[in-house]
C-alpha cells in the first residue's frame, strides 16, 4: 500500500514508519524540517517536506494514497495552541476531500468527547468532527491515553525538590500508553480494509498516580518517592518557572484538573475500559531510570 505518515521522525511517526516499511508497504513520511529528509530517507521511506498549514503541499502529498495516518503537533506556534491544532485538523480534512483517500488512521486521546477541562486535547474533540463528516473515507479515532513519555517532564523535579505530583491527586486513575504501542496499533489500522467510522482506545496500563510515585521510585533508587498534590495556580507557577510556555502551561494545568474531575478519564470508562497495549509502568519505569541517570 501507500501510506502517508505525518509527524515526521517523532515518537509514534518513526516506529510506525519502520514497522509498515518492514512490512514492505511505500511510505512517504511529512516534516515540515527540511534536516528530517536524511533521516527519513534513511529508514526506506520518502520524505515530503513542507507544512500541515500549507494545503495546496497537503494535497500533492496525499494525492494517489491508499492511506494516511493523521497527527497534529502537541505545540503548535506556541500561542493560540488550540485553534492552530483545529486549523491543521481542518486542512488535513480539505486534503483528504481533495484527493479521495479511502483510509484514514487519526492519532486522538482519551478525554476527546468533551469539549471542556481536557486542555490540548480539546482541538482533538472539533479535528474529530471533521473526520467523521468525510464521505467517502473511512476513518479509525486511534484514542491514545496519557502519555508514558509525559513524566520526563517531572524529571527536574525529582532532582531538586525530592517529590513528583501534579494537580490532582495520587489516588487519581490515569490510562497512559507508550508511542511503541500506539505505532503497533496505527499500522494494524492502516492496513485494515475498513467502512465507516470507529473508535479504537490504545492504552497501555491504567494505574494511580500513586504507582507512578512507586514504580519511579523504585526503578531510580528513590524508594520513598511520594506523589504530592499541588493546587492549580502552583502547578502552573511551577511549569513557568521551569520555562513551559505560558499557553502550554494553562493547558497542561487544565488538563490536570479534568483528570482530578474524571473528564479526561470518562469516555475510556464509557467504552469499556479496554486496556490492549503491552508496555506497562514496570517496563517503561527502566526507560523512566535511564532518562533520569543520563
Amino acid at each position: 500500500m501507500k501510506i502517508i505518515i505525518t509527524g515526521s521522525v517523532g515518537n509514534v511517526a518513526k516506529p510506525l514508519a519502520q514497522q509498515l516499511i518492514a512490512e514492505g508497504h511505500d511510505i512517504t513520511v511529512i516534516s515540515s524540517n527540511n534536516s528530517k529528509k536524511n533521516e527519513i530517507e534513511n529508514l526506506g521511506a520518502k520524505a515530503a517536506i513542507g507544512s500541515i498549514t500549507d494545503l495546496d503541499f497537503l494535497v500533492k502529498t496525499f494525492e494517489g494514497a491508499d492511506a494516511v495516518f493523521l497527527m497534529t503537533p502537541p505545540n503548535m506556534g506556541g500561542t493560540n495552541i488550540v485553534e492552530n491544532t483545529i486549523n491543521a485538523g481542518k486542512n488535513y480534512a480539505e486534503a483528504i476531500k481533495q484527493t479521495g483517500v479511502k483510509r484514514i488512521v487519526m492519532l486522538s486521546s482519551i478525554g476527546v468527547e468533551s469539549p471542556i477541562e481536557n486542555g490540548p486535547i480539546r482541538g482533538l474533540h472539533f479535528i474529530e468532527k471533521f473526520y467523521n463528516e468525510l464521505e467517502n473515507s473511512s476513518v479509525t479515532f486511534l484514542r491514545a491515553g496519557y502519555f508514558y513519555i509525559n513524566f520526563f517532564n517531572d524529571i527536574p523535579l525529582i532532582k531538586n525538590a525530592g517529590i513528583i505530583g501534579s494537580n490532582f491527586p495520587e489516588t487519581a486513575t490515569i490510562p497512559v500508553v507508550h508511542p511503541i504501542d500506539i505505532a503497533k496499533a496505527a499500522a494494524e489500522e492502516l492496513v485494515k480494509h475498513s467502512e465507516g467510522k470507529k473508535v479504537r482506545y490504545i492504552v497501555s496500563d491504567v494505574r494511580t498516580a500513586s504507582d507512578f510515585a512507586k514504580a519511579f521510585g523504585n526503578a531510580i533508587g528513590k524508594p520513598q518517592l511520594l506523589w504530592v498534590e499541588f493546587k492549580d495556580e502552583d502547578s502552573l507557577n511551577g511549569m513557568l518557572q521551569a520555562g513551559v510556555p505560558k499557553e502550554m502551561a494553562e493547558l497542561y494545568t487544565e488538563m490536570g484538573l479534568g483528570i482530578r474531575k474524571g473528564v479526561v478519564q470518562k469516555d475510556f470508562i464509557e467504552h469499556g475500559s479496554v486496556v490492549n497495549g503491552k508496555v506497562k509502568l514496570e517496563d517503561f519505569a527502566k526507560e523512566f531510570a535511564e532518562k533520569f541517570n543520563a
